[in-house]
């Protein structure tokens, strides 16, 4: 009896333990980033509620395009963001993005749902731009910290993590249609609490821990890929049946639920049996050999990398540049001319595909798509985009150890790519909407992941958090002109010389809506110019970089690791006595 009752408290101590031990580490770090990753994309569903702003405040069609535009500067000048993160923790610039994330997007609900009065129109540019602004703090933080945990895998991590930033629309959309079937002033709502209670959720767990080596990491990152992959297939099958079924709530709620069940029950169960075999193989080397049986080399004889570096100014060397792949300051990062093309290539090639995005709502409209039709591209296009991010950082990655192909070079195919999915918008063919819906978000999602690993590779990791808000921010730029100035003014004006051709005149306050291929055909034609020029600036990036793609840019984190390795064992059995 007493055996059994001292066997059952040791089973619950080692429980205990190892929940300890799982909450604590590296793997359910990973495991929050995705969480926090796959609800931080609402500022890709803009498409879906963009309709409901427009209507309901009177807008004309360059004016929801000024509120897309401050959308995308918010969702991309992560400069602040970056700078928090340089010097606060982690949780507390979580914490940051939280509150941004729901006050923005609750005051926009407010407004559309008239339970406020109609505010003066910069107001709306503010809401949303705080709102999309929080998606960058909680980026920061799950980017630069998974990236710092795992160097040697960086392609992988961003393209997995970038991924479900891209699956997220997917995701909450499933979610909303489970809530709140097809009202979607209510998408507003959802957006703005479930991203910042998520965030909340994982405060303390996501955090900067020592570099380690371990033989298997790759493999974990492809279960992390299988697993999304099976979410990315059960999405993909569940927008085409709603596309051609009529859903009941309870429907909706089944596949909600089943889309909640495939998010965190899956990767949960990667984590916990990666962190359970971990936890009892360290248990075992402790239990055969106590530190007072083990000899290993002092602490003090472990050799360590030398730092002697002296502290000047950063404005005294920031014409300095350093060796690519060493760590750049913030100001040789802004005056390095790699950056300077990363920074054009960023505003005209997600510049290029975000007016696709933003826009597809109208486009689907203009040419005379169903609002169900339309809610399927919005979707499709976050699916795609999630396939673009994860497939550009495993192919990249891939690539580059067997073969040192060039990320850069990888960037100028994409961006050709890209390039015919906006033909396909131009032309408007019957249903081709469909096909250009794919590539335009296959191809978004593989420049952001492309994007983030070079800055990553030639400029360091010691100011990346700073460094990759710096290459992103080129992106509201490049879609302020070729969104507002190009695609909403052109469409604006195509809807006017329509109304005139009815012998229509607009009345003050009444919106514009535009029918028809014209609508977008030139705009387009533009955009695909502007696409092709990005590509042929990513081939000259990779012409710059061919030699430093040609050597280990790696070796550097394993010489770190090891060295940390060994002062872990020194520190945990004590030193040869």
């Amino acid at each position: 009896m007493v055996e059994a009752e001292l066997k059952g408290a040791m089973a619950w101590k080692n429980t205990g333990a190892f929940v300890l031990h799982l909450l604590n580490s590296r793997w359910f770090m990973v495991f929050a980033t995705l969480l926090i990753m796959s609800m931080s994309g609402a500022t890709y569903m803009f498409g879906i509620y963009s309709g409901d702003i427009k209507s309901s405040l009177g807008y004309d069609q360059t004016t929801l395009n000024l509120v897309s535009f401050f959308k995308d500067v918010g969702a991309n000048i992560g400069i602040v963001a970056g700078l928090v993160n340089e010097v606060a923790p982690p949780w507390l610039v979580l914490s940051c993005g939280a509150i941004m994330n729901f006050f923005g997007y609750f005051m926009i609900w407010l407004v559309v749902t008239h339970r406020i009065a109609k505010p003066p129109v910069w107001q709306i540019y503010l809401y949303i731009c705080i709102g999309a602004n929080s998606q960058t703090f909680a980026g920061v933080v799950a980017l630069v910290s998974c990236v710092k945990n795992c160097p040697e895998s960086r392609g992988v991590v961003l393209g997995i993590l970038k991924g479900f930033i891209g699956l997220s629309g997917a995701i909450i959309t499933q979610l909303y249609l489970a809530f709140y079937g097809h009202n979607s002033k209510s998408l507003i709502l959802l957006v703005a609490w479930l991203p910042a209670a998520v965030s909340i959720l994982f405060l303390r767990t996501i955090r900067i821990m020592k570099v380690v080596q371990q033989a298997n990491e790759h493999r974990i990152f492809q279960n992390f890929l299988y697993s999304s992959l099976s979410l990315a297939g059960f999405l993909m099958i569940m927008i085409i049946m709603q596309n051609w079924l009529s859903f009941t709530r309870f429907e909706y709620a089944a596949s909600g639920s089943v889309v909640l069940l495939l998010l965190i029950f899956t990767n949960f169960l990667v984590v916990v049996r990666e962190e359970f075999d971990l936890w009892k193989s360290k248990k075992q080397v402790l239990d055969d050999h106590p530190p007072s049986m083990v000899e290993l080399t002092p602490v003090e004889a472990v050799p360590k990398p030398q730092n002697h570096e002296v502290q000047v100014s950063c404005f005294s060397n920031m014409f300095t540049q350093p060796k690519r792949g060493e760590d750049h300051t913030i100001l040789q990062g802004i005056f390095n001319i790699d950056m300077l093309i990363l920074f054009t290539v960023s505003a005209f090639g997600i510049g290029g595909t975000l007016v696709a995005i933003d826009n597809l709502g109208q486009i689907g409209k203009s040419l005379g798509y169903q609002t169900k039709a339309i809610a399927t591209f919005v979707t499709l296009v976050s699916i795609w985009n999630y396939l673009g991010r994860v497939a550009a950082g495993f192919a990249s990655e891939i690539l580059l150890a067997k073969y040192k192909f060039p990320r850069p070079l990888m960037m100028a195919l994409v961006l050709l790519v890209s390039c015919a999915g906006h033909l396909l918008i131009a032309f408007g063919a019957p249903n081709s909407l469909y096909l250009a819906s794919l590539i335009v978000g296959f191809c978004f999602g593989a420049q952001w992941t492309l994007i983030f690993s070079i800055v990553s590779e030639l400029f360091g990791l010691k100011y990346y958090s700073t460094l990759i808000s710096i290459a992103a921010g080129a992106t509201p730029l490049g879609n302020y002109v070729l969104n507002v100035r190009v695609a909403g003014h052109l469409y604006d004006m195509e809807a006017l010389n329509q109304m005139t051709a009815k012998g229509l005149t607009r009345k003050e306050g009444e919106g514009l809506t535009c029918s028809g291929v014209e609508c977008y055909k030139l705009s387009f034609l533009i955009v695909t110019a502007a696409t092709f020029f990005g590509s042929v600036l990513s081939l000259v990036l990779s012409y710059r970089t061919r030699n430093f793609y040609k050597g280990d840019i790696y070796q550097k984190f394993r010489d770190q690791a090891q060295v940390e390795d060994a002062e872990k064992l020194s520190v945990t059995n004590g030193p040869h006595s």
